[in-house]
């Protein structure tokens, strides 16, 4: 059931049809998307080969997931509070620079404190990327801007989903210097991103200069802001937690319970991602159309039943369900993070910076505490106790309803 709201609490959609839907610059950020996120991915897809190079934990493997997890989390908020203000076109190609050099120093690290810096330059460029990039495609959408962020998002999800098949043929076979090869990716985001930045100075300039501000926006009261986050942050709290299940610890999880090799298992977590990036489309055009609130809501507590059932799957129906559970929690973040924005509007960068933000915080904590998990009881027991994580789905009932067609 959905809640009734004063006509005092229905906001008007926050749009900018004024200007078409630029499919050229949508393309071009989730392109861009795309090879930040496959140059990320590869961290995860070589925990294996790091945990045998560098004789790691699981405790190891979670503080490296935590690291760059947390540099990417903590300050994406800020940088998109301060963009907010002060628009910065061509900080986009700056993140991804901090994203080349951490691939460059991943390649040829040494030792376990050099892992963690890489990990965390890496972070870095994630932290200055998003919350900018998130701001040009709701620039670039004509109002449609569950498509937009859809369309984004969709690039990192299959970027993401790429590592763990690039590694496994380019670098599992090689070696860890074999990331090298894979310096082209950001050389080429940086070229992309500096014709996008050229593009955004111009929409800037076609402004005087300012800050795109939304027009005719209400807001909601303040308590009613604070509780939706809340809600809305427990929810991410739930999606990325369970994902760091999968995105950190599948590999292993299959290799030690069904037996499989490396290279086998690597498949199977490019599988999943993929599932997860094909699920992303869905979100955001479904929640235009249909309202978000539904879409947060099956997109959530819709999995629960696959989580469930996931510990007890023999291999071929493991395979069945992690697509399964991609497929549907994906859809959740597109329409949670324009819901969010819509309610705070004028605050584009900020909100966009602190869901990205905290996505990767919540996968760092959750990679680092189920590592602690995994090193003092079993690596199965990880997913018995992620398996009741997306019925915290029920809580978007609490949500306010802030779209006339909810």
């Amino acid at each position: 059931m959905t809640q009734q709201t004063s006509s005092s609490e229905v906001l008007p959609p926050v749009a900018d049809s004024s200007r078409k839907t630029s499919f050229r610059i949508l393309g071009a950020i989730s392109v861009s998307h795309m090879l930040n996120d496959m140059t990320q991915s590869l961290i995860v897809a070589i925990y294996p080969m790091l945990q045998g190079e560098f004789s790691l934990s699981f405790g190891q493997i979670g503080l490296i997931t935590l690291t760059y997890q947390l540099t990417a989390s903590l300050l994406q908020p800020l940088i998109g509070l301060y963009t907010d203000k002060h628009p910065k076109p061509f900080s986009l190609p700056v993140g991804m620079t901090f994203t080349l050099v951490g691939l460059m120093l991943l390649a040829y690290a040494s030792s376990f404190p050099m892992v963690l810096i890489a990990a965390a330059l890496v972070g870095t460029g994630s932290s200055v990327f998003h919350p900018e990039s998130s701001r040009v495609a709701r620039m670039a959408s004509g109002g449609k801007h569950g498509m937009a962020q859809s369309v984004f998002q969709v690039g990192g999800n299959f970027g993401s989903s790429l590592g763990p098949l690039m590694a496994a043929i380019f670098i599992a076979p090689y070696g860890k210097g074999a990331l090298t090869w894979f310096a082209l990716a950001p050389l080429l985001a940086i070229v992309v991103l500096l014709q996008i930045g050229r593009w955004y100075q111009a929409q800037q300039r076609s402004n005087g200069g300012k800050a795109f501000k939304p027009s005719g926006a209400q807001r909601l009261p303040n308590k009613t802001i604070a509780f939706s986050l809340f809600i809305l942050l427990t929810l991410i709290f739930s999606k990325y937690f369970y994902l760091a299940s999968i995105s950190s610890y599948y590999t292993f999880y299959l290799m030690h319970k069904f037996g499989v090799t490396l290279q086998n298992a690597q498949v199977h977590l490019f599988v999943f991602l993929f599932a997860v990036a094909a699920g992303t489309i869905i979100g955001g055009p479904v929640g235009d159309r249909i309202g978000r609130k539904y879409v947060i809501w099956a997109s959530i507590l819709g999995a629960a039943p696959f989580t469930l059932l996931l510990p007890y799957a023999s291999l071929f129906w493991t395979g069945i369900l992690t697509v399964i559970i991609g497929l549907i929690m994906a859809s959740a973040f597109s329409a949670i993070l324009v819901y969010a924005q819509e309610m705070i509007p004028g605050k584009i960068g900020m909100v966009s910076g602190l869901f990205f933000g905290l996505s990767f915080g919540m996968g760092g904590l959750g990679a680092a505490a189920l590592g602690y998990v995994a090193d003092h009881t079993s690596i199965e027991m990880v997913y018995h106790i992620c398996a009741f994580l997306p019925l915290l789905g029920i809580l978007t009932a609490l949500l306010p309803n802030i779209e006339n067609k909810e």
